[in-house]
């Protein structure tokens, strides 16, 4: 068992559980019932992930889909996270993301392993991006974000995000998300999508708000980008 002897992840979320902080929470998250929300603090969490990795109370607790409260998930995807050999972070991943049901779980949790096996990464990456469940997809447009957009990039990887069809305001968001990093990261590539609009309009405008926003963005580039809303 953990650190606490016998106490479940549940326990130990709910030994740190805040109502006002759960009201709080639970606008920020208007997808998910509010009733599935204990309101627990991302450091807390974390903590928690940290205590309990590595013994029975984690296997088992990994083990046990789906879950029953938002932050359990979130504990779910920090232990994921902290899973050192990549076949089996992957699979835990792959496990876990048809329960993913809302953005903060999707987005808080980036796997170690995934920075040292980029090239098993992308694969996987496709598949997910690919995927009508709209968090493995926003999912893995993140990794996308977050692993290939600096020496590993290549330019496909923009249609790939690009292409992505769906209605879903997080889906959307998400190329927002990923397009303004990319106009950071790599302008030279990412800019043509833009000049020749190849995003849909909303998601095309809110790109554009997103970089002119970013501390990361040129003022020079951020002007041109004022031209092309």
């Amino acid at each position: 068992m953990g650190a606490s002897g016998e106490n479940t992840v549940y326990e130990l979320l709910a030994a740190c559980k805040d109502d006002n902080y759960r009201e709080f929470q639970s606008k920020l998250v208007p997808n998910i019932p509010a009733d599935t929300i204990l309101g627990v603090r991302t450091p807390e969490m974390r903590k928690i992930a940290k205590q309990v990795y590595g013994t029975v109370e984690a296997e088992r607790f990994l083990a046990t889909l789906p879950h029953s409260f938002y932050e359990e998930n979130l504990v779910h995807f920090f232990l994921i996270a902290m899973i050192k050999d990549f076949v089996e972070c992957a699979a835990a991943v792959n496990r876990f993301l048809p329960y993913v049901d809302c953005w903060p779980v999707c987005d808080q949790s980036s796997p170690k392993a995934f920075s040292k096996n980029h090239a098993k990464l992308l694969p996987l990456i496709r598949e997910w991006i690919a995927s009508e469940h709209v968090y493995t997809a926003r999912f893995g447009m993140r990794m996308l974000m977050n692993e290939f957009l600096g020496e590993d990039f290549r330019p496909e990887f923009l249609s790939w995000v690009a292409e992505k069809q769906g209605e879903d305001y997080y889906l959307r968001m998400m190329v927002a998300w990923y397009f303004a990093t990319a106009l950071a990261k790599q302008y030279d590539a990412a800019i043509m999508y833009f000049e020749e609009h190849r995003l849909e309009s909303w998601t095309h405008k809110k790109a554009i708000q997103k970089a002119i926003e970013s501390y990361r963005v040129s003022e020079e580039h951020k002007a041109y980008l004022r031209t092309l809303r």
